[in-house]
């Protein structure tokens, strides 16, 4: 049998959906290479190419020399994920992504974020899911505030960085460049749900921090915390040049975070835990930030 056209190139092709889907393959996750997926599914690695590529073009994943392919933050993908269920500990917290937990905290009448990450990326992602939802009528929050600090220009970050280079300029050119798109993104996306009256009230206020992030933080209407370390990592990027570059980066878009949740007790762990983040964010925002240079 053809396997580039016929049942055999359909069912790989539904098999790495499926494995999208059931979250075998997180967001921002890299796929095995095509030879290992060629031997475990039993095809020639031309129909694992082909599939890759219809995939690709779907917008599910995305494929670049060197680097592998990388599952994409496509909402369909997002939002199946979103529905598997996180394996919990004692009660008091569990591992989990942030698609999951955003989700939830946008179904609330009033939603406040606070986040103090490396890059806008991931929670521009994110929010545009939840403006899809707010435009579907899945959910109707009142009111949307952002805040979220960023690491100041001025200072000289230890990731992105080429290796056996790390005074090449162009990654952390590059990383700017991502932050800046996903900044404006996020502000155009909640700007539009209030001009066009789908929620009566927004307010997205970006600063930065002479601080490198070494973990990421999300504070999820004052009652959730989600940390996160920056796993270091080694890829293939491409620069803004268009050249490729190996480089020494950190994972951040899928990753898994600890979540902690404040129960009605204020002197649990988990309440006094996320109080204590909340006072740490506030702390930074007050005394050591500045309005993000455009």
């Amino acid at each position: 049998m053809n396997e580039s056209g016929g049942e055999i190139y359909q069912n790989v092709a539904d098999k790495l959906r499926a494995r999208l889907k059931d979250g075998t393959y997180r967001v921002g996750q890299q796929l095995p290479s095509q030879r290992e997926l060629a031997d475990e599914l039993d095809v020639s690695r031309d129909t694992v190419v082909k599939v890759l590529h219809e995939l690709a073009a779907e917008g599910l994943v995305e494929s670049r020399r060197g680097s592998g392919t990388r599952v994409r933050p496509h909402p369909e993908t997002l939002r199946a994920q979103q529905q598997i269920p996180s394996v919990m500990g004692d009660g008091r917290s569990r591992r989990v992504t942030l698609g999951p937990l955003i989700s939830e905290a946008f179904e609330a009448p009033d939603v406040t974020l606070d986040v103090f990450t490396l890059t806008s990326e991931s929670l521009d992602t994110h929010i545009r899911l939840q403006a899809e939802r707010v435009r579907a009528g899945e959910i109707a929050p009142s009111s949307v505030s952002v805040r979220m600090l960023l690491p100041d220009e001025s200072v000289r970050l230890p990731y992105p960085r080429v290796k056996g280079n790390p005074r090449d300029p162009r990654p952390q050119d590059r990383l700017r460049a991502i932050t800046e798109l996903h900044s404006r993104s996020l502000r155009r996306v909640l700007g539009e749900l209030k001009t066009e009256e789908l929620v009566g009230s927004v307010s997205v206020e970006i600063r930065t921090v002479p601080l490198v992030p070494y973990f990421k933080v999300y504070l999820l209407n004052g009652r959730e915390a989600l940390l996160g370390p920056y796993e270091v990592i080694e890829r293939t990027i491409v620069l803004l040049d268009d050249t490729p570059a190996d480089v020494v980066d950190v994972l951040g878009l899928g990753s898994t975070l600890a979540h902690h949740a404040a129960d009605d007790d204020s002197r649990s762990a988990a309440s006094v835990f996320v109080a204590s983040l909340q006072a740490w964010f506030d702390s930074l925002w007050e005394f050591l930030s500045e309005p993000e240079s455009h």
